[in-house]
């Protein structure tokens, strides 16, 4: 049986449940059993549903793979109201809103592939009542249309994925987040407190702060569930020639994989290199057409292809649990991202592997995205003044003034390279002097060039012209007036065509002047948010440079002691970095196996833990320089002090170090 209408029910009984009903941790349970088939939570899944269920904001940390989805989704059915997700993952929206729509919920999405009207549908719909989880990506709460509507729904709470793009500590920042606090006052000003549920799966103890703060939690809430993937193992692999190390590995391994790269060029390549020596790779990233992503992914997915090599734009949102291996031929920006990322390995609970492969290169590299990400302030209004120039913007005009930015030929035109201008921009951005969208979907648009009389004249159309016209005039009004947009895959099943044969169909009614087809775009725009400034002026304050800067810095230095590091167990190095204290390791990641193939390093380490808690067991602060005294090599030493200061063992001080 399913929920009737927007009403929660009661799991035994399907009894409505009362506007201050708050469902005990049984019927929680049963609705998990009724809709999920599941027996029970596990995890700290309970404890979340029980916080949120009760009203409270709450911040969940649970790894990839946690079961976050239903932290939301089984509370979301025991209240009245619509629960709001803000997620930037298209993918994991289109997948969770199937999944609910196959289990009898009523759930919808808006993104930024969507028709206007459909838009207006669903948000309707959420008012009236038929819509109990709505999904949504950051950059539509700042639309006119939702807020709008918004003010009319009944909202149950309101839950942000990916809490950490909130954060400005955060490695993936978004300035869209920022929108989310507006929208709960916007919320709050019609109806009672609003409570938020904030879920990641990655956040240091300095972000976990920072989220709370910008969400405006009533009191700090969080739920911490261990990040430790006992499945996992991490493996740092030092490779001269890394194609063919990856090349070795992946002949050498059996099932799913997913490779890492930095470039878009670079995933075409690598896949290719994969094919030509007879493995089955296909690649991705951000710039394909939506279309072939969707093939691409598909394939992937149903084990049609075995290996996909990816960017960054890859992965999140993709519910694959068999994949056996992820390896990185590239080092990412931060251990956040990294652990996040080979995270997507081994979701089924099976023998998983996260392979980096390293070498010399690497540290220069890491180091050089530094400057490149924070070059300097000076070259930054260097960018400012070249943008005016370059669309003709006079200083105190401008303001609300949108263009195409075509970043290659800017650059070719002022002597700059990509990757600067690109960070340039992106800095001038979080300044409040420009929007700056880097990868646009544009929809295609069309607009008629004949009158409606002149159309229906017409006699020397082909069928599928025919078909194509016929589908446009019925789905879309205004065509004769103005530009309208268009989904070329609804137009493509209303014509009983395939989506080239809608595109090229366009083109030649474009050639024969009967309408003007704009096709879908991917060029990025800038929106001056603010009159045009002298470039002399601009100015650019601590937290948005200086301060991210450093924090980018020491991600950078993070990553490069990672794969550095042959002392400290992999998994206990990265739980230390998001604030999860360890004191046993893994066993099988590569500094593990290495000490259990090497006795002797075993034993020195024993014997140096022995003698520095023998120096401060009289609980006197010792200065560092007295174990020198233990007659070891210094990397041993260091390796247990660092590892006995992590597990809070013993204490420093400026330069002493003591026990309590």
């Amino acid at each position: 049986m399913t929920p009737k209408g927007n009403r929660a029910t009661n799991a035994k009984t399907d009894a409505p449940a009362n506007d201050n009903c708050q469902l005990s941790t049984v019927n929680y349970q049963l609705l998990l059993h009724k809709y999920w088939g599941f027996p029970d939570f596990r995890g700290i899944q309970r404890e979340i549903i029980e916080s949120i269920g009760a009203g409270k904001d709450t911040l969940g940390l649970m790894p990839t793979g946690g079961g976050k989805s239903l932290t939301f989704q089984v509370p979301a059915l025991a209240q009245y109201g619509v629960c709001i997700v803000i997620t930037p993952l298209i993918a994991l929206m289109r997948d969770q809103v199937e999944h609910l729509r196959q289990l009898g919920i009523r759930a919808a999405a808006i993104h930024s592939d969507m028709k206007r009207e459909e838009i207006v549908t669903i948000l309707d719909n959420c008012v009236l009542g038929g819509v109990k989880i709505l999904y949504i990506s950051p950059e539509r709460l700042s639309s006119e249309l939702f807020q709008v509507k918004l003010r009319h729904m009944k909202v149950s709470f309101i839950t942000v994925d990916e809490a950490h793009c909130i954060s400005q500590w955060g490695y993936d920042f978004r300035p869209s987040y920022l929108e989310i606090a507006i929208i709960r006052d916007l919320i709050a000003s019609n109806t009672k407190h609003i409570p938020i549920l904030a879920l990641t799966a990655t956040a240091t103890p300095r972000v976990v702060e920072d989220i709370q703060n910008r969400l405006g939690f009533a009191e700090k809430n969080v739920f911490s569930m261990s990040f430790e993937r006992k499945n996992l193992a991490y493996i740092v692999r030092t490779a001269t020639d890394k194609q063919q190390e990856l090349i070795h590995i992946l002949k050498s391994t059996q099932g799913t994989a997913i490779v890492y790269v930095t470039s878009r060029a670079r995933s075409k390549e690598t896949a290719q290199l994969l094919c030509d020596n007879g493995l089955s790779a296909t690649f991705f990233h951000a710039g394909l057409d939506p279309e072939v992503k969707s093939q691409r992914q598909t394939a992937w997915q149903k084990d049609e292809v075995r290996i996909i090599v990816a960017t960054n734009a890859f992965g999140m949102g993709i519910d694959k649990p068999d994949v056996r291996i992820v390896i990185h031929l590239d080092c990412p920006s931060s251990i956040e991202a990294y652990f996040q990322e080979a995270g997507r390995a081994g979701r089924d609970g099976k023998k998983a592997f996260a392979v980096l492969l390293y070498n010399d290169s690497d540290e220069h590299k890491l180091q050089k995205r530094i400057n490149d990400s924070y070059p300097e302030k000076a070259y930054i209004q260097q960018v400012y003044e070249s943008l005016a120039y370059y669309y003709q913007v006079g200083v105190g005009s401008g303001a609300n003034s949108t263009f195409e930015f075509p970043i290659e030929k800017f650059c070719f035109t002022y002597k700059f390279f990509p990757i600067q201008v690109d960070s340039a921009l992106q800095i001038l951005m979080r300044a409040g002097y420009i929007e700056y969208e880097r990868d646009p979907d544009a929809s295609a648009r069309v607009k008629f060039l004949l009158n409606r009389h002149e159309l229906y004249r017409l006699d020397e159309t082909e069928k599928q012209e025919n078909a194509v016209i016929t589908a446009l005039l019925r789905n879309y009004g205004n065509l004769f007036i103005d530009y309208a947009y268009i989904d070329e895959r609804y137009i493509a099943d209303q014509a009983g065509l395939d989506l080239n044969q809608v595109y090229q169909t366009l083109k030649t009614l474009t050639q024969k002047n009967i309408l003007h087809f704009v096709p879908r775009r991917k060029t990025p725009y800038i929106t001056y948010v603010r009159n045009r400034e002298d470039g002399a002026n601009i100015v650019l304050s601590k937290e948005v440079y200086e301060d991210r800067k450093e924090q980018f810095a020491q991600r950078i230095k993070a990553m490069i002691d990672y794969v550095k590091n042959d002392n400290v167990c992999r998994s206990r190095m990265l739980l230390n970095y998001f604030g999860e204290k360890r004191t046993t390791d893994c066993g099988h990641c590569d500094v593990c196996l290495s000490k259990r193939h090497n006795p002797q390093m075993k034993s020195d380490e024993k014997t140096a833990r022995q003698q520095i808690i023998q120096l401060l067991s009289d609980k006197q602060k010792h200065h560092i320089t007295e174990l020198k005294n233990i007659l070891l090599s210094s990397d041993i030493i260091d390796t247990v002090m660092e590892e006995m200061i992590n597990d809070e063992q013993i204490y420093i001080q400026g330069a002493y170090l003591f026990m309590e």
